[in-house]
């Protein structure tokens, strides 16, 4: 049964297309600040009680990014490697078609794991209007999240945990989980602020090297043979689990639950920047944290994608949306640090702090630009 409190949600819509099949779920957790904001995630596994979880979560973040949005999440429930490519877009724009009436007055959609561009595209055709969704393509009015938008936020939440830290960046080893278009952009503004990645995983597996990994040499790899294990260096190797690979901090990049309770003893960074959304319950946190690491959460971390997505529904072009990820994120990061220095709380209680007074509030005090 779903799970509800004074925050929300306040609606579960279940949709069915009976022609394509197509069954999903769109949550509106919460609503006072602002129409429910969150993306379209279509997985094998996606549940109804996951996109509630994350639908929670952009709850806080679109709150701590200090955004006019409330949250939301939706799920479309089918695992695309299963389908033909006319089969995906028979889905996609029968979900489009299913938010009528409800996007965008509740609901304004984006990208999330395996919809893209390409997909926001498709929704906004069917739906009939393109204000039902952003991270389109740019000849829509888009400013797609192929951009980077998230990525460049998670590395500026990674330098500023390291300065809060007291971390030289050179010093820093960081292993990144996931090569998407997170963890991608993750190490590409990583490698330019001089900060080694000394590890990277796909679903294929995990390269090393502890000499840092070469981020054009791995991308050109990436997308020659779709796995960064093809990756070869001097002192490069493969290995089977970014959580033991050597590092001293993790960004995670992609799946939900990536440390639980069962391998949250194998966590020994020093920092962790969860890049993704839920890669870790608040228990696994708290533990972790009990032991000294510094971990910056989800919905403080990856704002970039939804910071993105406001300058996109506001009529921004990319420069803006690059600047003012950069401005909120900075923004938003030191807030955090102060508030915990402040209150002597944990990193997810202190931002929890920070963005339920300003959901209590309902107040917007962000500039436009």
């Amino acid at each position: 049964m779903p799970a509800f409190d004074a925050f929300g949600p306040e609606k579960i819509i279940r949709v069915y297309d009976p022609k394509s099949g197509m069954k999903g779920v769109i949550v509106i957790d919460n609503t006072r600040r602002g129409v429910g904001k969150g993306g379209i995630r279509m997985t094998g596994s996606v549940s109804e009680n996951e996109v509630m979880r994350l639908a929670r979560t952009m709850t806080w973040k679109n709150a701590m990014a200090d955004l006019p949005f409330g949250g939301a999440k939706a799920g479309i429930f089918a695992d695309p490697k299963t389908l033909t490519p006319q089969k995906k877009k028979q889905l996609i724009e029968a979900f489009g078609r299913a938010l009528k009436g409800i996007a965008p007055s509740l609901y304004v959609a984006g990208p999330d794991i395996n919809t893209t561009e390409k997909e926001m595209g498709q929704i906004a055709i069917a739906a009939g209007s393109r204000k039902v969704c952003t991270g389109k393509p740019s000849r829509m009015g888009g400013i797609p999240h192929e951009l980077g938008s998230t990525g460049f936020g998670v590395a500026h939440s990674t330098m500023l945990a390291l300065n809060y830290l007291g971390m030289n960046p050179s010093d820093a080893r960081v292993a990144i989980e996931g090569y998407g278009n997170v963890g991608t952009f993750v190490h590409q503004y990583l490698s330019q602020w001089g900060v080694p990645v000394s590890a990277v995983s796909d679903s294929s597996g995990v390269i090393i090297d502890t000499h840092g990994l070469d981020y054009e040499r791995l991308m050109n790899v990436k997308k020659e043979f779709g796995s960064v294990t093809r990756y070869r260096g001097k002192h490069a190797r493969k290995g089977n689990n970014i959580l033991t690979a050597p590092a001293n901090v993790l960004v995670t990049a992609a799946i939900p639950d990536l440390v639980t309770m069962q391998n949250v003893n194998q966590v020994k960074h020093k920092l962790v920047v969860q890049g993704s959304n839920i890669s870790m319950s608040p228990g696994v946190e708290h533990r972790l944290h009990a032991r000294g690491t510094l971990i910056i959460p989800d919905f403080v971390a990856n704002a970039g994608g939804v910071i993105s997505s406001y300058v996109e529904h506001i009529g921004g072009k990319p420069p803006q949306m690059f600047r003012m990820v950069e401005s909120k994120i900075k923004k938003n990061v030191n807030l955090l640090f102060k508030e915990m220095d402040r209150t002597h709380l944990s990193p997810r209680d202190a931002a929890m702090r920070i963005a339920m007074e300003r959901v209590k509030s309902g107040k917007w005090n962000g500039p436009r630009n």
